[in-house]
């Protein structure tokens, strides 16, 4: 039977990248972000690319979308989770926490119950990994871009704290912290009118994609900063 990875955060840039990737080694992908109709043409489109693709709609800030969405998908190998980033940054001293709950709901707590929807039936058959894509604010905190940050470095904390318990039982989780603007992604498309991309370091998914596939394979590192030094 071939295996599954489901993509939850599928976006033009990565998203689509990890599906392309994966879906070259053989692997079912299953495509999860909230717009239906955006997921069900990639998947089509990655069919007609040889890869077999289904989208499966739902929203990760809510809990209940992501239980549905893996419920409905089934059998998981890999657990891939970027959700898409088109956010500002805010000021550490005017953060409050009306403006962080929704960070906290999709870059983590979407990400704890995603965990928790795979992880039983990985650890019982003694396989299967977990990837997280977000951004470098995680491990270098700076003034003034504040907001995401704290909530990917309690998601960091998190899947460390994974990798240490799951890793002689099977299961692999790792992260990977991008510090560049992603090519073909929503930030990009996003930018501000005036703001020329080619003036701000960028990374091509591909690479994110093929450092991911890297890690889910080798299972030798936890975590990966790109672009790499």
């Amino acid at each position: 039977m071939s295996k599954t990875i489901a993509i939850l955060g599928t976006g033009t840039g990565l998203g689509t990248s990890v599906a392309r990737r994966f879906g070259r080694e053989g692997y079912r992908v299953a495509l999860v972000a909230r717009t239906r109709e955006r997921l069900e043409a990639l998947a089509a489109q990655l069919t007609a690319e040889g890869v077999e693709a289904a989208a499966f709609p739902a929203d990760l800030s809510r809990p209940a979308d992501v239980r549905a969405a893996l419920a409905a998908i089934g059998h998981v190998d890999v657990l891939e989770y970027a959700p898409i980033t088109t956010e500002g940054f805010t000021a550490a001293a005017e953060l409050t926490v009306e403006k962080l709950r929704p960070y906290a709901d999709t870059y983590l707590f979407g990400l704890v119950e995603a965990v928790q929807a795979v992880l039983p039936a990985m650890l019982e058959r003694g396989d299967g990994a977990i990837l997280v894509g977000q951004g470098v604010s995680a491990v270098h905190p700076r003034p003034y871009l504040s907001g995401l940050g704290p909530v990917m470095a309690a998601a960091r904390n998190y899947v460390h704290s994974l990798h240490a318990e799951l890793a002689d039982r099977g299961v692999y989780a790792g992260v990977v912290h991008v510090a560049a603007l992603i090519k073909r992604s929503a930030g990009e498309a996003s930018l501000p009118a005036g703001i020329d991309p080619a003036t701000i370091p960028s990374i091509d998914p591909d690479d994110i994609a093929d450092a991911l596939w890297s890690m889910a394979t080798k299972r030798d590192e936890i975590e990966r900063l790109l672009p790499e030094a």
